[in-house]
């Protein structure tokens, strides 16, 4: 499907923030999909990934969550420093910068009403967590790629299992080294002692950021195999 992409300026409480946009060029009515990125800011991958979900025939933003910070986009190669802005974020801000692009979303002639989703990678992936239970009225589906710190927090996005109320699809590596199996097994018990709709996948083989193919931990078999299955998920919940 052919699309076509913008740099939008959307509102919030600490003035305006840049969101990259992708959209189906066909008129029709299309489900939306909030990606929000890993700690290394709203970059070329994550653009793509953004028009990829475009592409399946979706409305998707992906928001620029360091829209406070100096510095926006840090390469793969400077883990500490994307650590560093990153442990500035502060989870009600984001939560507001999330509800900012909902609300964009929602405005859209384009985007399907009752029909939200988010998708998040990385720092993105705690916080795709956390936007399910935040926002849980506007929030219909949730896809975590190997969201770290879910457990961690006060509160952690953990805690707030029980708000959540959309199906969550979570994807985690089984040799991540910054995602510990006990995180992994906390929140896979604590969504099923709250009786929540999930499916989670861990892949044997693949580490953190396996999805990314801009970086050294890319895994092709278990990013294409989460693709697909992200793919049917939101087909089967937001079409």
């Amino acid at each position: 499907m052919d699309v076509t992409s913008s740099i939008l300026q959307l509102n919030t409480l600490d003035g305006k923030m840049e969101a990259y946009e992708a959209r189906p060029k066909d008129k029709g009515s299309y489900p939306g999909i909030v990606v929000l990125m890993e700690a290394f800011g709203l970059n070329d991958h994550i653009k793509k990934v953004t028009e990829r979900i475009a592409q399946e025939g979706y409305v998707a933003i992906a928001p620029d969550l360091y829209h406070r910070e100096s510095e926006r986009v840090v390469p793969y190669s400077d883990l500490q420093k994307a650590i560093g802005i990153m442990n500035r974020l502060q989870d009600p801000k984001v939560m507001d910068d999330v509800g900012a692009a909902i609300a964009h979303l929602k405005s859209q002639s384009i985007v399907k009403a009752g029909s939200i989703g988010v998708a998040g990678f990385c720092m993105g992936g705690r916080f795709t967590y956390l936007s399910a239970a935040h926002h849980n009225k506007d929030v219909q589906a949730a896809v975590v790629f190997y969201g770290g710190g879910i457990p961690m927090g006060k509160p952690s996005p953990l805690s707030r299992t029980e708000e959540i109320a959309s199906p969550m699809y979570l994807f985690f590596g089984g040799k991540d080294p910054l995602i510990p199996m006990d995180h992994v097994d906390q929140i896979k018990a604590k969504l099923q002692d709250e009786k929540k709709s999930f499916t989670m996948e861990v892949y044997p083989e693949a580490t953190h950021g396996f999805f990314c193919d801009e970086r050294p931990s890319y895994h092709e078999a278990s990013a294409k195999d989460a693709w697909e299955k992200t793919k049917a998920f939101f087909a089967k919940h937001l079409k």
